[in-house]
């Protein structure tokens, strides 16, 4: 994309970045994360009616169903570091394009069906900018039990404008995630999905039930979590390189005993669309 379109992108004369993207230091990590991509020139973008957003959501929407997307707060604000640094101190925060770009999509391409990755830190005004676009924001499992009680990911709290996972793609399996909690957070896993007396595996279906009898208007559940496998399954590891993206279903892995207990499940919470001739 930035090879094909770079007057979008802040390059200079010879096409090398001036300034990349990444989000700065907090908790997690004391220099912030140096993702290194180039950066959109909104300004740019607003002036030709946002035209390479417009061919790239039509394109991935002749693709897919649902198309997400991810770092949605970006659309508020953005972390803006100069290339030419090595990590992501020296960043600073510059105003994201908002309303007007999905305005000016629905404008030109009609109702989209947008899911938006609305995870992490998120400011009154990234919220105001979710709420404003009316798209489904995501709700992770993994993320509820924090024993305060309090958590907007536990199930109960969800409005039906809302796509509730298990766990991502960035996220542990959850059976892994499961032998990795402490023994206090443990009990209230089980205690919310009534798993007291039964064995992980159980209690990662219990966690699967929880997510499917919610009222979010889709329940997505990695393979892995049906399969009730554990870290060696993993998807990706943030933040790291080299060990990501491995995993493979293998043939029998799917027996037609798991098959039937994810169809009754579906069926049994009303998330089976018949077809229809």
């Amino acid at each position: 994309d930035v090879w094909a379109n770079p007057e979008e992108f802040y390059l200079d004369e010879d096409l090398n970045p001036i300034d990349v993207a990444g989000c700065p230091p907090d908790a997690f990590s004391e220099d912030g994360q140096l993702w290194g991509n180039p950066l959109f020139r909104w300004d740019v973008m607003k002036k030709n009616g946002y035209t390479w957003w417009t061919k790239r959501i039509a394109a991935m929407s002749k693709l897919y169903d649902i198309v997400r997307i991810d770092h949605f707060r970006g659309f508020d604000s953005y972390y803006a570091i100069p290339a030419k640094d090595k990590t992501a101190k020296n960043g600073e925060w510059r105003k994201g394009p908002g309303m007007d770009l999905f305005h000016t999509l629905e404008q030109k391409l009609g109702r989209l069906n947008i899911i938006v990755e609305d995870l992490g830190f998120l400011t009154p005004s990234v919220l105001k900018l979710v709420a404003d676009s009316g798209f489904p924001g995501m709700k992770v499992l993994q993320f509820a039990f924090d024993e305060s009680g309090e958590s907007v990911y536990l199930p109960f709290r969800y409005d039906k404008n809302c796509i509730v996972y298990t766990g991502t793609h960035d996220n542990e399996t959850t059976k892994g995630w499961l032998g990795n909690l402490t023994q206090s957070n443990r009990a209230y896993v089980n205690q919310y999905t009534a798993c007291e007396e039964k064995d992980t595996d159980e209690c990662v279906w219990g966690l699967i039930r929880a997510a499917q009898s919610s009222v979010a208007e889709v329940c997505v559940v990695p393979l892995q979590d049906y399969l009730c496998l554990g870290n060696e399954a993993r998807m990706n590891t943030p933040s790291t390189l080299g060990d990501n993206w491995k995993w493979r279903l293998t043939r029998g892995q799917l027996t037609d005993e798991i098959i039937h207990r994810i169809n009754a499940m579906t069926r049994l919470y009303g998330r089976i669309q018949e077809n229809k001739k």
